[in-house]
């Protein structure tokens, strides 16, 4: 039996509530259907549009076999571009961030203006057509600060994220604000494991006390499980609704993104050990409330989000390989802001630094133990990881039918 119908077979015969069977974490045959059926199909989260401040800003991403250069324009547009010369396929920009005036191939010089125009290659034949060798593109939309690219021929609507989101995020201004830390650890785990963890707090009050003592564990919290229900949280929405921040539980259709606003716990308006703020400039000057909780955001496959009144903390997820991925995290900052006077970076970063490396070896310890011959797929607990089913439903919702598909789709070519 081929693999696509064996993980179609699998899918079918699914068990509702329990977790994947062994393949989905650890066959490298599956993975690469993952990345072929999702990663590269999908908007995926790759960065913020804060990261590019000016003209010939760019940063690197590696998208399974695709490497893809982010770059803003000299008219100020944020695109992304094959990151493949067109002459033999080297990396033009091999750094993971810069800025130039125009991306140079390091191989041969061949030489892009910003918008992926081949303008010079040198000591090449009288009728060689420079117009018809520029950089291919990928499809790249901004939305609220935050920057999507799509490697697909023909990419999804990416207009109904925009709809929703936008209006919760763009009080908050990501787009001015400035990245004060980033960090990227690989986890030794699937992109899915990462996931399933990240979607439940069953695990935390036994492994993270830093994040336990501002995020409240209950399962209402993200928004899948009874929050409408929720008192507490109810009240924290009309509460920052009254205020002109949009807070209440939105979710797509098909389940591929949600956000919602939260409250902390107690009297807390950040994430550090006591509870205050982190920062002591607001992330945004429009909105001057302390105690508006965090404002989360999930977009699979690729990113969670928590926004707060001083700052923000954002994670994006890339798939390395079946049994790899790398998680990186970033903590915005009002754009004024100054290190050792407006916040200690030590304290800024503290909480979620830890809850990473954490998570980090929860997820290497599943993954781990799901290697074993023994393993079965096991029941997912009702009350506490509605979160974690929801992910693994929208998971197999999102690739099943692809996988009927009698041919695999058009991407755009690397060379």
């Amino acid at each position: 039996m081929d693999v696509r119908s064996d993980m179609l077979r699998r899918l079918r015969n699914r068990r509702g509530g329990y977790s994947l069977e062994q393949p989905f974490y650890i066959d490298p045959d599956y993975f690469r259907l993952d990345l072929e059926l999702i990663w590269y199909r999908d908007w995926l989260f790759v960065g913020h549009d804060c990261e590019l401040p000016k003209p010939g800003s760019y940063f690197t991403v590696q998208i399974g076999a695709y490497p893809v250069v982010v770059v803003r324009d000299r008219e100020g547009m944020i695109r992304a571009f094959h990151n493949s010369c067109r002459h033999r396929g080297s990396r033009v920009c091999t750094a993971e961030k810069g800025t130039s005036a125009r991306l140079v191939c390091p191989y041969h010089q061949w030489t892009y203006d910003l918008d992926g125009r081949l303008v010079f290659a040198r000591q090449m034949a009288d009728d060689f057509d420079a117009s018809q060798f520029g950089l291919k593109p990928v499809a790249c939309e901004s939305a609220g600060g935050y920057i999507f690219i799509c490697l697909a021929e023909t990419p999804a609507d990416f207009a109904p994220f925009r709809a929703m989101m936008e209006p919760y995020f763009l009080p908050h201004r990501l787009k001015e604000a400035k990245v004060a830390f980033e960090s990227t650890i690989v986890e030794k785990g699937n992109w899915k494991l990462v996931w399933e963890n990240n979607r439940e707090c069953y695990h935390c009050a036994a492994n993270h006390p830093e994040l336990c003592k501002t995020f409240p564990e209950a399962p209402t919290v993200t928004g899948v499980q009874g929050a409408m229900e929720d008192p507490e949280i109810v009240a924290h929405w009309e509460k920052c609704e009254a205020g002109g921040l949009p807070s209440t539980f939105r979710i797509a259709d098909d389940g591929q993104f949600r956000m919602t606003r939260v409250p902390l716990l107690r009297d807390a308006v950040s994430y550090t050990m006591t509870g205050k703020r982190a920062v002591t400039k607001n992330l945004s000057d429009t909105v001057a409330e302390d105690r508006i909780g965090s404002l989360l955001l999930y977009h699979y496959p690729t990113t969670w989000n928590h926004i707060l009144g001083d700052h923000a903390v954002t994670f994006r997820v890339l798939p390395i390989s079946a049994t790899e991925t790398a998680v990186t995290t970033k903590w915005l900052v009002h754009k004024d802001a100054i290190e050792g006077v407006d916040y200690d970076l030590a304290e800024l970063t503290h909480v979620w630094t830890e809850t990473n490396d954490q998570d980090r070896r929860i997820v290497e310890e599943n993954a781990f133990g799901i290697h074993s011959p023994a393993y079965e797929p096991g029941p997912y607990s009702e009350i506490h990881e509605g979160g974690v089913a929801q992910f693994v439903d929208w998971y197999c919702r999102f690739i099943e039918p692809r996988l009927s598909e009698s041919e695999t789709p058009a991407l755009r070519s690397v060379a």
